[in-house]
């Protein structure tokens, strides 16, 4: 596959909007795909870090207004 333009051009306010794009367009499909071992992985050392008080949850919205603050 051939890209029709290069992402390294974009912002990163862009390449997030892009990424969101994509997200929104995958999400949609109802077919399912397996997560790689290495997810599941990252998925409990997180939920370990959690566990110790080392790690705090955020909200979607508020990690989205985060980040497009954060790479403006």
């Amino acid at each position: 596959m051939q890209n029709t333009f290069e992402i390294r051009h974009l912002s990163k306010e862009e390449k997030l909007r892009v990424m969101e794009a994509i997200w929104e367009d995958l999400s949609k499909d109802g077919e399912e795909v397996e997560s790689p071992k290495w997810h599941q992985e990252a998925l409990q050392e997180t939920e370990e870090r959690l566990n110790l008080g080392e790690e705090k949850m955020v909200d979607w919205h508020t990690a989205k207004k985060d980040l497009r603050e954060r790479f403006q």
